[in-house]
């Protein structure tokens, strides 16, 4: 239901109740809500308000809802809104919208276009957000978790955009610490001419072919020198080079890239320890500096500096969350892998003896999370877990590529096309489940140019819009024209109600962290024009009955395009 539509619904609703409750001397009155019946049938929208209300004004919910109906019946406008409404069960009231207003949301899309449901810069709940994702250590490509990261943050900033919200999408580099040092060590190895497998090959080295590709490009490099140091800041620089080609790929770009590094050399770790020292929420013990965590709810306390003299990982993070508040981020969305739930109470409660210190006003859930489950992946029917490139785990590439089809002999336009299917199968798969749920991800199903591939469907259905409206070839201005009250089959009705409920899918997926929902109701959107270009034929001879069919289509076809970007997914014209 369109927003002005409902607007003016709860309006009405509201002067009803507040004429009852003056008439039996009753006081404010709850603002009523509106839903969509269980059943299409049932009608468009639907209110519960004289079953809450029936106990305490000590009526039957149903006269309660009659009474309410007859108020309504009598207020200006209300015909123009409400085509009928029954009381339905024990006290539900069942609307049906009149066709004038059912078919406002065609004039609606066709005016705002690409910016359809999305509300101004600076109108939303928070002037800014930032959304930290992907952050994967410069120690080897990109996996497919973090394929699930880069899709889930990349379409939950694009809704947050939607909702007047200026989003901030950071990657957050890893570049200190253990796992630095064994890729370093690893190339290291691969330049003195070991290789896994060998009795000198150290333990914790990383064991993939893309280890020998950097100690190869080192060697050739103007940098090359027998040096751990220089082979470390070679081989972080080399990968991280490699992810940003992946991102690139894969449609993703950030506006910031943060070092872990520099929490150390610009002196906020260090600072961050002295904060939590001073206010007492930390204490000795066993040689070690622990944080008070359990006086945040933490299930024990946690060691943040070890008897070695090194850091814990999650020091840094409050540092760098630290960061975060203090750049003016007061809206903050991690989106990490289910490993890191662990870290979460220690990161806030670190925050906490921070703010404390500093006189901030951080809330105690700063910041909210986005957790996803792994992806399995099945090719041929069987689970792939190894990529030879990569030594243990399925990287995005493989799995751009492998969706995609590409295959050695392609030439370079054939493989851009390629690449451009595969992007926006694995984007789109990736993100059409919650984040909390193992997903399976079955390349066989990427392939398929069926109706069983999701994403085929939804873009299929785009594009047979676009060949209807080119085999039309008449002005989009004809279309503004309409005459949308000859849109009166019941599949057609569908499709209207459909449109009205994207600026509310918007809404609630950005509110609710959850971009799958978007997914979701694309498919939904997908299925209802199909359904309609079966049913009612549009290129028909009636010219006005032609045009209004046209203009339905005309704005189904904006809306999927418009919900496909912000799910980095592209909308072709031909497939």
């Amino acid at each position: 239901m369109l927003s002005n539509n409902k607007n003016q619904l709860i309006s009405m609703l509201s002067a009803a109740l507040q004429g009852l409750a003056q008439d039996r001397g009753i006081g404010d009155v709850p603002q009523p809500r509106l839903e969509r019946p269980k059943a299409v049938d049932h009608g468009d929208v639907a209110c519960n308000i004289a079953l809450q209300l029936s106990k305490a004004w000590k009526l039957n919910p149903r006269d309660l809802a009659q009474d309410l109906v007859e108020r309504l019946q009598q207020q200006s406008g209300f015909g123009d809104l409400i085509a009928s409404c029954e009381i339905a069960g024990p006290g539900f009231i069942n609307f049906r919208l009149t066709k004038a207003a059912k078919t406002k949301v065609i004039a609606e899309i066709l005016g705002a276009k690409s910016q359809f449901g999305v509300l101004p810069q600076g109108s939303g709940v928070v002037p800014s957000a930032m959304i930290e994702f992907v952050s994967a250590n410069p120690t080897g490509p990109l996996h497919v978790g973090h394929g699930r990261q880069a899709a889930l943050g990349d379409a939950l900033a694009n809704l947050l955009g939607t909702q007047g919200i200026a989003v901030h999408r950071e990657f957050y580099y890893n570049d200190a610490g253990v796992q630095i040092a064994n890729l370093a060590l690893s190339v290291q190895a691969r330049l003195q001419g070991l290789k896994p497998g060998d009795a000198n090959w150290p333990e914790q080295a990383y064991n993939g072919e893309y280890i020998a590709e950097i100690a190869t490009a080192f060697k050739a490099s103007p940098e090359y020198r027998e040096d751990l140091e220089a082979i470390r800041q070679f081989a972080v620089a080399y990968l991280r080079n490699e992810q940003d080609i992946d991102l690139k790929t894969f449609g993703v770009q950030f506006d910031c890239y943060y070092l872990e590094s520099s929490l150390y050399t610009d002196g906020s770790v260090a600072q961050i320890v002295d904060d939590l020292q001073t206010i007492g929420k930390t204490y000795e013990a066993e040689g070690a500096l622990w944080l008070k965590t359990t006086d945040d709810g933490d299930d024990k306390d946690r060691v943040m500096r070890k008897s070695d003299g090194s850091f814990t990982y999650f020091v840094p993070d409050v540092a760098y969350h630290t960061s975060k508040w203090k750049r003016g981020f007061e809206k903050v969305i991690n989106v990490q892998g289910s490993d890191h739930h662990g870290t979460i109470a220690r990161v806030r409660s670190g925050l906490q003896g921070v703010a404390l210190k500093r006189g901030w006003d951080i809330p105690k859930s700063y910041p909210d999370y986005v957790l996803h489950k792994m992806v399995t992946v099945m090719r041929n029917g069987e689970e792939v877990k190894i990529s030879k490139r990569a030594g243990s785990y399925v990287t995005v590439r493989d799995l751009v590529e492998w969706s995609g089809g590409v295959t050695p002999e392609m030439t370079s336009a054939e493989r851009e096309l390629a690449l451009q299917r595969g992007r926006d199968a694995v984007r789109f798969f990736l993100i059409s489940r919650k984040a909390d749920t193992e997903f399976v991800f079955d390349i066989d199903l990427a392939l398929q140019q069926n109706d069983e591939n999701p994403v085929f469907y939804v873009q299929y259905a785009h594009a047979r819009i676009c060949s209807i409206l080119a085999q039309w070839g008449g002005q989009a201005a004809d279309l503004v024209a309409a005459d949308l009250s000859l849109l009166d089959s019941k599949a057609s009705d569908h499709l209207l109600r459909r449109l009205a409920e994207y600026p509310e899918v918007l809404a609630d997926a950005a509110a609710d962290l959850a971009p799958h929902a978007l997914a979701f109701y694309l498919r939904d959107l997908a299925g209802d024009f199909h359904t309609f270009y079966n049913a009612d034929r549009v290129l028909v001879d009636d010219q006005a009955l032609k045009l209004a069919r046209l203009a339905l289509l005309s704005a189904t076809r904006q809306v999927l395009e418009n919900g496909l970007k912000l799910l980095g997914v592209s909308a072709p014209a031909k497939m």
